[in-house]
């Protein structure tokens, strides 16, 4: 179901604190390079005695040109460890983060974004103020002041887990900034119970995951199906309102020429079948979305995987371009279904459309990049009002690590670029946090909402366990360096069936970052990616050779090994084995 890239820690539950510094904003400094006003959002996923933070800057004043330093002092015994975009050192309990060489700018409304990891005894208390180039930040701009209109960070308020905080506390029917924020995710109870099936799966099994509605009998639920359950979307939307939920999401994946570079997910709907994508499949959902009953509900619909970009990527002129995808770029079949179901879905006043964006190692190069914008503007153009879309997704159902703090596209070795390595491939981004963000920002750029926010996939890109680098490699041979350095352990990039060695990745968390709404389980674990050899079935499931652990792969990913599990299931169908590996190498790793 992914297609593939066009170029040759003891922890129950994560305690999710947010912090948003001067009681909900930050003012910045007066300086020779700034003028004050500023917002920091500081969120902290902790566990034992470790942690790590997330630091967010966004700068509500005059441009800075010169650089800029963030300081504060930890109140208890903190000390960080490694930290990653900023260059951070410690004194006591005194901190400073400097601006990285790539990134000493920072414009009127603009956002810096690092991290680091750190270890604390006793009670790990958030920084009671922070200072930006010399002055306090004070929560507002002063009056005067050449920059007193303070604007609001995407993600600036506080950050929550979906999964344990109160259900939606807004009015019923409004549309919110952020569905994910201050609200209560659903369960869905037939992946509960899959997971539950496998020893330790209750640590998890609480968690908001999404609901595929990949075929038009899904709409309904199916009976003895291999991969979907007897619930419909009725039942579902009917379960999260007797839960208490405050959101619910879906997957809305049944384009017709339905993922027309891989095999494994092809769709039930042939290339030309648009109209009963729109009749029999779009018009249903919406209907039963926009019945009343559920205006309490927030109902995100995660809008067409693996769709938009293979008309960029995986078409005549593109390495492993395929005959289907030339069909549905002369066809429009993609912009015209996806445009449909944003005007359908978007019309309803309690819904929220993502749209699928792919991710780093798929339109990390600029060839790539910029176009991929482009279609995606194209489609919601073609429904009617591009604030359809709220926002977009990342990493759906795919291994890309969130973050490399040791591998960064400026990182050198030895006086060569890491992007000169055989796993980057000259890409311009190694992490999937910093391709979400640039990419959000080149959406805004051209033409979409400056308000729309961005999730990224977390369910399977945690790549934990024992394999997992604690340092840089000290080698001085690129290659050599990137590969003992990545968190991202696939053979390959490109690689994207039941990946070996895989982890859970960050549990579901409102507000992680700048421009990101929501880190999101949308991909259920332990559901296949496509079977390791061919299993007839009636459900449009067809065998890719990328799901086969012994194929040597082909032009699209270099041809490596596919690095596959063995004795998978049709895709979307229950998986045991790849779900105890994914909690055996969850990241942060579970008790």
């Amino acid at each position: 179901m992914r297609p593939i890239p066009t170029r040759a820690r003891a922890l129950a539950a994560a305690a999710a604190v947010s912090v948003v510094a001067g009681g909900g904003a930050v003012a910045m400094a007066t300086s020779a390079s700034a003028a004050a006003g500023c917002r920091v959002n500081y969120t902290v996923n902790q566990w034992n005695t470790g942690f790590t933070g997330n630091v967010t800057v966004t700068n509500l004043g005059d441009a800075i040109s010169g650089g800029w330093n963030l300081t504060w002092t930890w109140p208890g015994n903190q000390t960080i460890t490694q930290g990653w975009s900023a260059s951070i050192s410690q004194s006591g309990q005194n901190v400073t983060a400097t601006n990285p060489s790539w990134a000493a700018s920072l414009p009127t409304n603009g956002t810096a974004n690092f991290g680091f990891n750190g270890s604390f005894s006793g009670t790990n208390t958030a920084p009671a103020s922070f200072t930006l180039n010399g002055t306090v930040c004070t929560g507002s701009v002063p009056s005067g002041s050449p920059s007193s209109s303070p604007s609001s960070s995407p993600s600036s308020s506080p950050s929550s887990s979906p999964s344990t905080s109160p259900s939606n506390p807004t009015d019923p029917g409004t549309r919110v900034d952020n569905p994910y924020a201050g609200s209560k995710g659903y369960v869905n109870p037939e992946w509960k119970a899959k997971a539950e099936s496998v020893a330790g799966g209750n640590r998890v099994s609480n968690t908001p995951t999404a609901v595929w509605i990949d075929r038009i009998a899904a709409i309904n639920g199916t009976t003895g199906s291999s991969s979907n359950g007897s619930m419909g979307v009725r039942d579902h939307l009917d379960e999260a309102l007797e839960q208490g939920a405050g959101y619910i999401q879906f997957v809305i994946y049944n384009l017709p020429g339905r993922d027309c570079a891989a095999l494994a997910s092809n769709g039930e709907l042939k290339p030309d079948e648009l109209p009963r994508y729109k009749t029999e499949y779009i018009d249903p959902i919406a209907a039963i979305q926009g019945d009343a009953k559920y205006r309490s509900l927030r109902i995100i619909n995660i809008v067409e995987i693996d769709s938009l970009p293979n008309l960029v990527t995986n078409t005549s002129g593109q390495p492993g371009g395929t005959a289907t995808c030339d069909t549905m770029k002369a066809n429009g079949g993609y912009v015209q279904g996806i445009g449909y179901a944003l005007q359908k879905l978007g019309a309803l006043g309690n819904t929220y459309n993502y749209v699928d964006a792919a991710h780093h190692g798929w339109i990390g190069w600029d060839s790539n990049f910029g176009p991929t914008a482009d279609i995606m503007l194209e489609a919601a153009r073609a429904s009617g009002n591009v604030k359809n879309v709220h926002g977009f997704i990342t990493n759906t159902a795919n291994y890309s690590a969130l973050r490399e703090p040791f591998v960064q596209p400026t990182t050198t070795v030895n006086g060569q670029s890491v992007r000169q390595s055989k796993w980057i491939d000259w890409n311009m981004y190694t992490d999937e946090l910093t391709f979400a963000q640039a990419f959000r920002n080149r959406l805004v750029s051209i033409g979409f909402d400056s308000g729309i926010g961005m999730l990224i996939d977390t369910s399977r890109n945690g790549w934990g366990g024992s394999a997992r680098p604690t340092a840089a490699s000290t080698s001085t041979d690129v290659n050599t360096f990137v590969n003992e350095s990545r968190i991202d352990r696939r053979i390959h990039a490109g690689n994207w069936c039941n990946q070996s060695g895989a982890g859970l990745g960050e549990r579901p968390t409102a507000n992680p970052a700048s421009g990101i709404d929501a880190y999101v389980w949308v991909k259920p674990p332990g559901e296949s990616d496509g079977s390791s050899k061919l299993i007839p079935n009636n459900e449009g499931k067809g065998f890719d050779q990328m799901c086969d652990p012994t194929y040597t792969g082909n032009a699209r990913n270099g041809n490596s090994m596919s690095g596959a599990l063995p004795d998978a299931p049709i895709s979307g169908a229950w998986f045991p084995a790849q779900f105890q590996q994914l909690m055996q190498n969850a990241y942060p790793p579970l008790s």
